[in-house]
C-alpha cells in the first residue's frame, strides 16, 4: 500500500469586479485528501470514499457524485486513455473538511485539488499542475452545475488567476505584490452558489459591462504595478455585488467597517457569504478583520463569524505526506 495526503487551500473568487475570469488563494484554512492505493484490490468503482470528515454528513459518499473522488476518476481515465498508463488497482479516499461548506471560500475546489495532487502522486506525477486544472474544473460542475475555473485554478495553482478564455482554458498567473494581505471573514451561515447565481441577471447594458471591464483591467494593473491604491479603487463590482448583497445579512455595514479600519477595498468571496478585504499590511488587515466581525455581530441577524488573515498563496495545491 502507498498513501499520500494532499492539502489546498481556501480561495476566493471573482475578486469583486472579475466574476468568473478572476480569483486568488489565500494560506489557510484548506481541505486535506487522503489516497491509499491498492495494487491487489480491483472493483467495479476504482475509487472508494472511505470516511468523510467535517461535513457534517452533508457530502455524498458516493464517490461519482462527490468532487473529490469524482476527480480523481476523471483522471484515473486521462491517464489510462491519453497517457497510456495502465491502472488496475483501488484507491481508498478520505476527506478532511476543514472549511466550510457554500461559504464562498471554494470549498469544493479545495477538495477537489487536493485529491488530484495525491492522486497524481500517487501514480507517478504522470500530470503537470495545468493538466490537472482540467479535471479540477469538472468537479466544480459536480459541485454547483458550472464548470467555472476562479476557485479550482487558483486552488491548484496558487496566486492569482486570471482566466483569459474557457474554451480553450487559457490561464494567466499574477503574482500579487509583497504586502498585500487578504482578510476573509465568513458569517455563520449559508448561501448555495447555485441560488447565488440564479439572483444574477442574464444580461447587463452596456455602460454596466464598460465600468466593470474598466474595473478588471485596472485591478490587473494595480496588482502588477504594486499600487495599492489602484488596487483599492479597481475593486468595484457592478454586477453581481449588488443582486447578491442583500442575501447577506449586514453585507454594506461590514464592506463600510472593513473601509473605515483602513482596507484598501471589500467586497464579496466569490458567491457569499463571506466577505474578503485587501489591506496593505498585515496588521492593518487584523484591524479590518475584527471591524468586520464586530459588524456582523451587530447586524440584525447579529451573526458570529470566523476570521483569517493571510498573505496570497503562491504555492497552490501540494503533497503534505507520503508513505511508505
Amino acid at each position: 500500500m502507498k498513501t499520500v495526503t494532499g492539502f489546498a487551500s481556501a480561495t476566493v473568487g471573482n475578486v469583486a469586479c472579475g466574476f468568473d475570469v478572476l480569483g486568488f488563494a489565500i494560506t489557510e484554512p484548506g481541505d486535506e485528501v487522503i489516497l491509499t492505493l491498492h495494487d491487489n484490490r480491483q472493483s467495479e468503482c476504482p475509487v472508494t470514499i472511505t470516511s468523510i470528515e467535517g461535513d457534517g454528513g452533508a457530502l455524498p459518499l458516493d464517490p461519482r457524485k462527490n468532487t473529490s473522488s469524482f476527480v480523481v476518476l476523471k483522471f484515473l481515465e486521462y491517464i489510462r486513455t491519453i497517457k497510456g498508463i495502465s491502472f488496475d488497482g483501488h484507491i481508498d479516499l478520505t476527506l478532511k473538511k476543514n472549511l466550510p461548506l457554500s461559504s464562498g471560500m471554494g470549498s469544493s475546489a479545495a477538495s477537489a485539488a487536493a485529491a488530484l495532487v495525491a492522486a497524481n502522486e500517487l501514480l507517478g506525477s504522470p500530470c503537470t499542475k495545468m493538466e490537472l486544472v482540467h479535471f479540477a474544473i469538472e468537479g466544480e460542475r459536480v459541485a454547483c452545475g458550472s464548470a467555472h475555473a476562479d476557485n479550482a485554478a487558483p486552488a491548484m495553482l496558487g496566486n492569482f488567476i486570471l482566466i483569459r478564455s474557457y474554451h480553450p482554458l487559457d490561464l494567466i498567473t499574477i503574482k500579487p505584490p509583497k504586502d498585500l494581505f487578504a482578510t476573509l471573514v465568513h458569517p455563520h451561515t449559508e448561501l448555495k452558489t447555485s441560488f447565488a447565481r440564479s439572483v444574477l441577471p442574464k444580461t447587463i447594458p452596456l455602460p454596466t459591462a464598460i465600468q466593470q471591464w474598466g474595473n478588471v483591467g485596472a485591478l490587473v494593473s494595480g496588482l502588477l504595478m504594486e499600487d495599492y491604491d489602484l488596487i483599492g479603487r479597481a475593486l468595484v463590482d457592478v454586477v453581481a455585488e449588488p443582486k447578491r448583497a442583500p442575501l447577506i445579512p449586514g453585507f454594506y455595514e461590514v464592506k463600510q467597517a472593513a473601509i473605515d479600519s483602513g482596507a484598501l477595498g471589500c467586497s464579496i468571496a466569490g458567491s457569499g457569504p463571506s466577505i474578503f478585504a485587501f489591506s496593505s499590511s498585515r496588521q492593518v488587515a487584523l484591524s479590518v478583520g475584527n471591524a468586520m466581525q464586530e459588524a456582523f455581530l451587530h447586524s440584525k441577524a447579529n451573526l458570529q463569524s470566523d476570521m483569517w488573515v493571510s498573505p496570497i498563496c503562491s504555492q497552490g495545491a501540494r503533497v503534505l505526506s507520503t508513505t511508505p
